[in-house]
């Protein structure tokens, strides 16, 4: 069984081949690669969720890369990947909203009956499982620091 995103992303693939786009072609050739090395390590075809999980991580290696270039003043290199985060988010599926997220925190913090900052591990290990994908585990993190007294 094949992933149905995985599937769109050869396709997306071949027709960027065909329309000449290089640089798109190299980025998502460098998703795909990164997808296969973990269903190789894992020994099965990759899942939606294994493409899920190497996404968040190549977006978030982009956006470390875009504020590192713009704040060494390279904006040229910054422009390249903001412009390969943009090919890479087509497939990220719908972020989730900050009071969205809010409410999810607060069913995780009653589900776990956690009552400080000590206890937001287990509020985080409850609450990832909702969210992995779905919204930036920083800003996850920062709502669950906020709403734990």
């Amino acid at each position: 069984m094949s992933s149905p995103l995985l599937d769109q992303l050869i396709t997306d693939i071949r027709n960027g081949m065909k329309a000449g786009e290089k640089e798109r072609v190299t980025a998502l050739r460098t998703l795909h690669a990164n997808i296969k090395d973990v269903s190789t390590n894992v020994g099965r075809e990759p899942t939606d969720a294994d493409f899920a999980t190497v996404l968040a991580k190549s977006i978030k290696q982009r956006q470390d890369s875009i504020d590192q270039f713009t704040a060494a003043g390279r904006s040229d290199l910054a422009d390249k990947e903001i412009t390969e985060l943009a090919w890479l988010k087509a497939y990220q599926p719908q972020q989730l909203t900050e009071a969205e997220i809010e409410t999810l925190v607060r069913a995780a913090i009653a589900a776990t009956g956690a009552a400080s900052k000590k206890e937001m591990g287990k509020v985080m290990a409850a609450l990832m499982p909702d969210v992995k994908g779905k919204a930036d585990g920083k800003l996850v993190n920062q709502v669950v620091q906020r709403l734990l007294p």
